[in-house]
């Protein structure tokens, strides 16, 4: 697996065996989910626009926009309201504001209900026309020197004291009469002109007054993420979680799964491979108690990251790879021929495939016919120890392939060679689909292992 592409097919695969599994989490995503919408409080979400006549420039209405939502504003705004807990910094967190086509900036407020909601929208943009105006010049003092209000009344003042002086130059009737109206009126035209160009020059004049257009309208829903959400979100989240772990730990294993790994790791030759009906869960061995019950209610004791198990022939076409795998065996090693069949200790479908080539061996209960004769042990893979040679010709390592990592199996080949014994082949086991319609007796009970053959002899302690 660490070295194969991730396809559609595979998480199928994981999908399809491990779907138990898949649903509990997906159910415990979705209570976590729905618990953590219970820690959060309803919230509700709504926007008043505030428009902008007149020519902006897109620098411009960013500044207006981060003017909406400044402290200024906020901090009047939660003056006004009046809401009890609720400061300015609080509220600065509630407050947004964007810009919207055509010289428009909505301003969303988010409150726990949706009153709350539509009246922060609205008091905020109402303060916020207010401090945009005193920004402009709305609110300037009328008797500020500079003002445009004060040089209009100023200029109003000049032309009528030109008007008094013109009139008191007299008639015309003298050469300098003359010229002191026609001063005065060069002057008063001169200040018209300037007063135009005030008027044309001033911001005030040019972009109007902004405008609130209407009140915010009061939500109806809740702003994501709504309890809903949230629980489909952590329901998603757990099955995605339980997908990528099952890939993850399918990389990072180190079970050899082809038989060019396996018979380097064991530093013997494969004699061939064996298929073995597969078994249903409830009927395997060793599985009791709780630990094993809630594997099994979870589908835990299934495999997911090897192929499913193809449809296998009639019962004859599997003792025929029996038949040839001991054919092997016998050519294999010298006379006598009494070899000692290693089975990895919790592996069960070697366990059955090792039954079955011991009684195709045709070995009776005292160990005197067949050729070779063998003999099963079963080996602890944490703890290798295997007994130690008496009459025997070898050993044969019966293994299901993707069981068990290099150094598992590099320990098995040591407990053999510290016992003296050679291992003279490997033995791969692997399932098949069985078809309901077994042809006879003789067949039910090929897949079980002879008892009086089949001599388990697991030891405690490591290889020397």
């Amino acid at each position: 697996m660490s070295d194969d592409t991730i396809r559609l097919v595979t998480i199928g695969r994981i999908v399809r065996r491990r779907r138990r599994l898949l649903t509990l989490l997906v159910v415990l995503g979705a209570l976590v989910g729905f618990g953590t919408s219970l820690l959060l409080p309803p919230r509700y979400t709504t926007s008043a626009s505030v428009l902008l006549p007149g020519a902006w420039a897109e620098r411009e209405l960013l500044t207006q926009a981060q003017i909406a939502t400044s402290s200024v504003v906020v901090d009047r705004t939660a003056a006004s309201l009046r809401w009890s807990g609720v400061s300015g910094i609080r509220l600065r967190e509630q407050v947004t504001a964007e810009i919207a086509d055509g010289n428009i900036i909505k301003i969303s407020g988010t409150a726990d209900t949706p009153e709350r909601a539509q009246r922060l929208s609205d008091e905020v943009a109402r303060q916020f026309v207010t401090f945009a105006a005193e920004i402009l010049g709305d609110k300037t003092d009328p008797g500020a020197v500079g003002s445009p209000e004060t040089l209009r009344k100023l200029v109003e003042q000049t032309s009528r004291r030109i008007n008094e002086l013109a009139e008191t130059a007299g008639s015309g009737s003298s050469v300098e009469s003359v010229q002191t109206r026609t001063e005065l009126a060069k002057l008063r035209t001169t200040l018209q002109e300037s007063m135009d160009k005030l008027d044309k020059a001033d911001p005030s004049t040019e972009k109007a007054k902004l405008v609130v257009m209407g009140p915010a309208a009061r939500p109806t829903g809740e702003a994501p993420p709504t309890r809903t959400q949230l629980v489909v979100a952590g329901a998603l989240l757990s099955f995605v979680i339980g997908v990528v772990a099952h890939l993850s730990a399918a990389r990072v294993s180190r079970r050899l799964r082809t038989e060019p790994e396996i018979a380097t790791a064991l530093g013997s030759v494969l004699l061939g491979t064996v298929d073995v009906p597969a078994e249903k869960a409830g009927r395997r061995a060793g599985a009791r108690g709780p630990r094993a019950l809630a594997r099994r209610l979870l589908g835990l004791d299934i495999r997911w990251d090897v192929p499913t198990p193809r449809t296998s022939g009639d019962e004859a076409s599997r003792q025929i790879r029996y038949r040839r795998v001991h054919a092997r065996l016998r050519d294999q090693v010298p006379a006598p021929r009494r070899v000692l069949v290693v089975v990895p200790d919790g592996d069960e479908t070697a366990v059955r495939a090792a039954g079955q080539l011991v009684a195709e061996a045709g070995t009776s209960p005292d160990g005197t016919v067949g050729d070779p004769v063998l003999r099963t042990v079963a080996v602890s893979v944490s703890q290798p120890m295997v007994p130690d040679r008496q009459d025997e010709s070898g050993a044969v390592v019966v293994l299901s392939a993707g069981s068990w990592t290099a150094g598992e199996l590099a320990g098995i080949a040591e407990a053999c060679a510290d016992a003296r014994h050679d291992v003279v082949g490997i033995v791969l086991a692997g399932t098949v689909s069985d078809r309901p319609a077994r042809s006879s007796r003789r067949s039910r009970k090929a897949g079980a292992p002879a008892p009086a053959t089949a001599v388990a002899g697991p030891a405690a302690g490591g290889a020397e």
